[in-house]
């Protein structure tokens, strides 16, 4: 009886990992029947049930989102990944168009580097596209009329860069830099943003895309944790927390404000806060 129990318990776990793996690679529909499968051998299992709403979300299937985190909501009702999703979608309505195929940046991307990323919140956002993203979803920057503007990649508007930042990385940009952006964190009525300058022209050697002056209001933070895998945490690019975050937190918070992201065996990159945090699963 120990070892059949140590069976099922080691077979669980490797398929948890490929769950999370097919996420990662954004093989949803193959994560999504994975979780299912798990789920048939392992009914309370709210884990799987987190992973198969995150699935669904990212599918477009919002009612059977709504489905799974249900399930895992009534399996334990102290789950707040199923609880803030719920929220979420709810803000989504039946109607709701479904979700346009992103890219997800690596996660590798949103590794802290001074004066070439930081976070900003949008001025502006434009929840009713926000609510349809998650964080991890690669964004556009247009200028517009000496303003920075985040679009979805389908050219839906997202939000606008503070005004600050925004006209200093328009500079920049004109000078020959590139950049990349993503989604870092969504929250109940707000967007944050993470950005990357990928290339620096020869003309703005010298000159920091973030600069202290600049970022008051936000630094990049990732903590060391932030590649780990053996997380009995959140998954795959989840957006169950209070914060939706991909490595970024105001230098003014304290330890147990700072955002954090993790990978574990509940099913995606986890977007999580402090250690003592109990969201994502």
């Amino acid at each position: 009886m120990v070892f059949q129990a140590e069976d099922r318990a080691r077979a669980k776990k490797q398929q948890a990992e490929l769950a999370i793996q097919l996420a990662l690679q954004g093989r949803w529909a193959a994560a999504a029947q994975l979780n299912r499968a798990i789920l048939e051998s392992f009914p309370t299992d709210v884990d799987a049930y987190n992973r198969l709403g995150k699935a669904m979300t990212e599918l477009g299937r919002y009612a059977d989102a709504r489905e799974a985190y249900m399930k895992g909501l009534e399996i334990d009702p102290l789950n707040s990944i199923a609880r803030k999703n719920l929220t979420r979608l709810a803000t989504l309505g039946e109607q709701a168009p479904p979700r346009v195929a992103s890219q997800k940046l690596s996660p590798q991307m949103f590794i802290e580097e001074m004066g070439k990323t930081g976070i900003t919140v949008l001025n502006r956002p434009n929840m009713d596209v926000a609510a349809r993203m998650t964080a991890g979803d690669q964004v556009k920057l247009d200028r517009e009329n000496g303003a920075l503007v985040i679009r979805a990649m389908d050219g839906e508007y997202v939000g606008e860069v503070e005004l600050k930042l925004g006209q200093r990385l328009v500079k920049l940009m004109d000078g020959g830099n590139e950049y990349i952006a993503a989604i870092s964190a969504l929250e109940e009525n707000g967007v944050r943003v993470f950005i990357r300058e990928t290339f620096q022209d020869a003309s703005q050697t010298g000159k920091l895309s973030f600069p202290p002056t600049v970022t008051e209001a936000f630094r990049p933070y990732v903590k060391e944790r932030l590649l780990r895998q053996d997380v009995d945490d959140e998954g795959y690019f989840e957006d169950g927390e209070e914060v939706e975050d991909w490595g970024g937190a105001a230098p003014e918070a304290e330890e147990s404000d700072v955002t954090t992201y993790d990978l574990s065996s509940s099913g995606s990159p986890k977007i999580g806060r402090g250690e003592d945090e109990e969201d994502e699963g």
